[in-house]
């Protein structure tokens, strides 16, 4: 049987590894090694780059650097999914690009899970609703950047329903790439 492998992507620019005390919280409690990431963590160059660290239940197995590069998102496309679990940050996404292929013509996809907003297929997601940031409690991973902006009391942690989403004035991506990234101009497509 093979092994479950998991992954983080990791921020660095300037030769600068960015929130890595939450992504060894995260590699810690996924496989309850505590593991230093920054002993593997060598950026190759001053640019901006996606670090990505595969690992598994004994260890590191694979550190590799991409050249980043935003993407422009302005439209979601809103999938039901009662079924989806992407509690841990699995190397096998599977379940979730295939949601992602139900994009139709939108950007991106905002995924619902018996009846409450979770998460992009690529980010958490916060939307600004009655003078509050709030992410949602049901969201399918527990994102470093999404973490770090609840203790630091920057978000409010509740379900947000289609309604909710709908309403709100602003939302908000959030991953270890684009940090905290408010899109005001957007589309939602049922």
């Amino acid at each position: 049987m093979e092994k479950i492998k998991y992954f983080e992507t990791i921020k660095c620019e300037d030769f600068e590894v960015f929130n890595l005390e939450y992504h060894n919280k995260r590699v810690a409690n996924t496989i309850g090694l505590n593991i230093n990431l920054q002993e593997y963590i060598y950026p190759i160059s001053h640019e901006l780059l996606r670090c990505k660290v595969i690992y598994d239940k004994n260890g590191i197995i694979d550190v590799t650097y991409f050249p980043y590069k935003k993407r422009e998102i302005t439209s979601f496309k809103i999938v039901n999914c009662d079924e989806i679990d992407y509690s841990k940050k699995y190397l096998d996404r599977e379940k979730l690009d295939n949601l992602f292929d139900k994009k139709d013509d939108c950007d991106e996809i905002i995924i619902i899970k018996e009846g409450i907003v979770t998460d992009t297929s690529i980010a958490n997601i916060a939307i600004f609703y009655q003078g509050n940031w709030i992410t949602s409690k049901q969201c399918l991973l527990k994102g470093t950047v999404r973490n770090r902006l609840l203790e630091e009391k920057r978000l409010i942690e509740k379900d947000i329903n289609l309604p909710m989403l709908q309403s709100a004035s602003k939302i908000a991506l959030m991953n270890a790439m684009i940090d905290f990234d408010i899109l005001e101009g957007y589309l939602l497509k049922l």
